[in-house]
């Protein structure tokens, strides 16, 4: 039989043809598979820019309000319910919206964003404060690296806006800072009343400090700070650090070098990553003097747990690693209990003492009260204090003041109460 034959004969036959139909079938649908990787491949790395945002960047919450805002957005949103109190005492409740998790589409500049939020069942933070791992994409088309650039801008100026006259307050939670809380309207200094010319003093000196980058660089000298306020407890350390904030508009970042569960290695890393433009503060820093073994050995919950060391601590002010440009403050109840190796300049520069009110505190907190009375008033009162009250301490002035927010003559009349508060 000759070979066009025999191919006539194949041809004709079913099988044959059924297994050439397959194996052409199979081939195309290979092809066609390799097509679309390969198409959708290049598309991904030549045709459209993709950012992504992981939950524990600076910019994740900027964007997430940046898209709820948008008139264009989906209406699959997810909810913050946020409680603040007014200044008549009532609580005001609060909703932020945010892009639920899952697919939305909208439009920035004439041009399609894609934006992707996949939460993962993976939980990161402290056992107390645990949240979904998440992550927000954006994709667009083109190659537009700066069209991504323009939006972060634009969500951080929204953020900025947001917190306008506001302190964030940022708390370590895992391995990373957190916002603590919601924003605290700004304290004013004049809210303060420390010593005569102490507030002025330590201001003049942050400032000065915060303007001499290039100063401290050309000379060799690391570009950081420290301040220790020490003194009775409710004379305004706190209070001033949280006015001082506002006045600079920084946010602060607050650890307890007394918290069991902070070791050295993760107060280098906090100390080394805290959020920029914020005060570091350490309250309570004597508390890294106190013997904790004890402690630990009757605790089950804190065995084989290593917690702050006076070397760690050292460490993380003024070692190797340490990051430029920081701002520390220090507080403390008893200075007395501090090594003298903290005390040295470089580790701590600036030491001030906020003690008992003295006559021209009390003036001057008769005067933030009632601004309308006399100086004479004031004076009266303040003497009335000198008088009655051998120690008294601002906290308990203002909240003597509570009682006769109402009536000036009643608090000048009853200053023989303040010492029972």
């Amino acid at each position: 039989m000759s070979l066009p034959e025999t191919l006539a004969g194949l041809g004709e036959n079913q099988y044959f043809g059924a297994g050439f139909g397959l194996l052409a079938i199979g081939f195309a649908a290979t092809t066609l598979k390799k097509g679309i990787v390969f198409g959708s491949q290049f598309m991904r790395r030549y045709l459209v820019t993709t950012l992504e945002i992981p939950v524990s960047d600076h910019s994740y919450n900027w964007i997430l309000s940046w898209i709820a805002q948008r008139p264009d957005m989906s209406c699959h949103l997810s909810v913050h319910t946020a409680f603040q109190k007014l200044h008549s005492g009532k609580i005001a409740t609060g909703f932020e919206f945010s892009p639920s998790p899952g697919s939305h589409l909208l439009w920035y500049r004439r041009l399609p964003i894609k934006v992707d939020r996949v939460r993962e069942k993976q939980m990161i933070g402290d056992q107390s404060l645990r949240v979904p791992y998440e992550t927000v994409t954006l994709t667009t088309l083109g190659r537009n690296k700066k069209l991504f650039e323009q939006i972060l801008s634009e969500a951080r100026e929204n953020a900025l806006q947001m917190h306008q006259n506001m302190t964030l307050i940022f708390k370590p939670v895992g391995v990373e800072w957190k916002q603590f809380g919601n924003p605290q309207r700004r304290r004013p200094l004049s809210s303060v009343n420390l010593m005569e010319g102490q507030s002025g003093r330590i201001v003049n000196d942050v400032s000065q400090f915060l303007s001499s980058q290039k100063w401290y660089v050309d000379r060799g000298i690391p570009y950081r700070r420290g301040y220790l306020l020490y003194g009775p407890p409710g004379c305004g350390k706190t209070s001033f650090i949280t006015a001082l904030a506002g006045e600079l508009e920084f946010s602060i970042s607050i650890m307890n070098v007394g918290d069991l569960s902070l070791s050295d290695d993760r107060l280098l890393h906090f100390m080394v990553s805290a959020p920029p433009q914020s005060i570091i503060l350490l309250e309570d820093i004597d508390a890294a003097f106190i013997d904790r073994a004890s402690v630990l050995q009757k605790d089950p919950r804190y065995q084989g747990m290593n917690t702050v060391s006076f070397s760690g601590l050292l460490n993380a002010l003024d070692g190797v690693v340490s990051s430029d440009g920081r701002l520390v403050f220090m507080t403390t109840n008893h200075i007395d209990k501090l090594d003298p190796a903290l005390l040295r300049p470089g580790r701590i520069d600036v030491k001030e003492y906020i003690g008992y009110a003295n006559s021209f505190q009390t003036c001057q907190a008769f005067r933030h009260f009632f601004p309308h009375e006399s100086d004479e008033a004031a004076e009266e009162f303040s003497t009335n204090v000198a008088n009655f009250v051998d120690e008294v301490s601002m906290a308990q002035i203002q909240a003597y003041f509570m009682l006769y927010r109402f009536d000036a003559n009643a608090a000048i009349s009853n200053v023989n109460k303040m010492q029972h508060l």
